[in-house]
């Protein structure tokens, strides 16, 4: 009787550490953000280049600015999400103004339309 119960509670353990591995193995693309495993405080940091365009829409771009956007429209999902951190906030970028940069840029390949926050990218 005992070593039934003791196998049964190894049973038990191996079930529910399967079923748990299987729900991490599952969830691990839900555990990141939009810019994968990029804290993205840290990536909102490296556009400090371009903080001034970000708040005034008639600011000249400078080219590092451009060339880091230019980088960042890989993933337009990851570039909106950091226009919406809290370093964005406090350095005073502005959503509605900041995706107009690309084209302000001349960047030809651009996610026009791709919405920002409820801005999209012009």
């Amino acid at each position: 009787m005992e070593t039934k119960v003791k196998y049964m509670w190894v049973v038990v353990f191996v079930v529910s550490m399967s079923i748990a591995g299987l729900n991490g193995v599952d969830a691990t693309h839900d555990y990141y953000g939009p810019c994968g495993k990029h804290d993205i405080e840290k990536e909102a940091q490296k556009l400090a280049p371009c903080t001034y365009a970000a708040k005034y829409r008639r600011a000249p771009v400078s080219e590092r600015c451009c060339a880091i956007i230019e980088k960042k429209l890989n993933n337009p999902g990851c570039l909106c999400a950091i226009l919406q951190t809290r370093t964005a906030y406090d350095a005073g970028v502005r959503p509605e103004v900041a995706v107009t940069i690309p084209k302000r840029c001349n960047i030809a390949v651009r996610p026009v339309g791709h919405n920002c926050g409820g801005f999209p990218f012009v």
